[in-house]
């Protein structure tokens, strides 16, 4: 299965040095997160971005993708849900790495909601490191397997609400303590009465991340 979406080329109109994959969340589609291209352009003239949609039609609306479906929001159903999806982001990112003929190391992924999920399960289970991962209004899925799983350990921030209706805002300690247990670096940010959303706050750490792990 391919998946497409907008994509935003480099500001400085060079070929790409660097290449930002952003994720998005649970009934929405790529034009949802290119939207944060532009302002994190001017800090990353010489990156291009790529947001696809996600492989499955929304089953809980008439309009949107999804990763994985949340109807049976078990545990156990979110992992294989999660899983299932695993193989073709993977496949998608080195696509993308190969249509910009780029390495794994030139290489972020953001995400948000199901995407952070999505960016959190994979980017560690890829041999080679990822520059990093910006994973917002998130959390770790993982059941265990990770330990077994993990290839590397790309350094990775996570942005998280403090009034997150949709997935609570424990999530930030409970999956930086998971990740940091398997000695994979992160920071978090706390945004103090946010919702399920992304503020100027995570937008401003989210660029000076990927301008510190993606430099000219």
């Amino acid at each position: 299965m391919q998946l497409s979406g907008p994509s935003l080329p480099p500001a400085d109109g060079k070929p790409a040095r660097g290449l930002v994959i952003l994720l998005h969340g649970l009934g929405a589609d790529g034009n949802d997160l290119i939207g944060l291209a532009p302002h994190w352009a001017q800090l990353l003239p010489h990156v291009a971005f790529v947001s696809p949609n996600a492989p499955f039609p929304c089953d809980m609306a008439p309009y949107g993708y999804q990763w994985f479906s949340l109807q049976d929001r078990t545990p156990a159903r979110v992992v294989a849900g999660v899983r299932a999806a695993w193989p073709i982001l993977d496949a998608f990112i080195d696509e993308q790495l190969a249509a910009y003929d780029l390495s794994e190391d030139r290489l972020a992924l953001v995400g948000f909601s199901q995407g952070c999920m999505m960016s959190l399960f994979t980017a560690p289970r890829r041999q080679r490191a990822v520059a990093g991962v910006v994973g917002y209004s998130g959390r770790l899925v993982d059941d265990g397997t990770m330990e077994g799983e993990i290839a590397s350990r790309p350094p990775m921030l996570l942005v998280h609400g403090t009034e997150d209706a949709i997935v609570p805002y424990e999530s930030l300690d409970l999956s930086r303590e998971g990740l940091e247990a398997l000695q994979v670096p992160v920071e978090t940010l706390s945004c103090p009465g946010l919702g399920h959303g992304i503020d100027p706050a995570g937008l401003e750490a989210g660029g000076a991340f990927l301008q510190r792990v993606l430099p000219a």
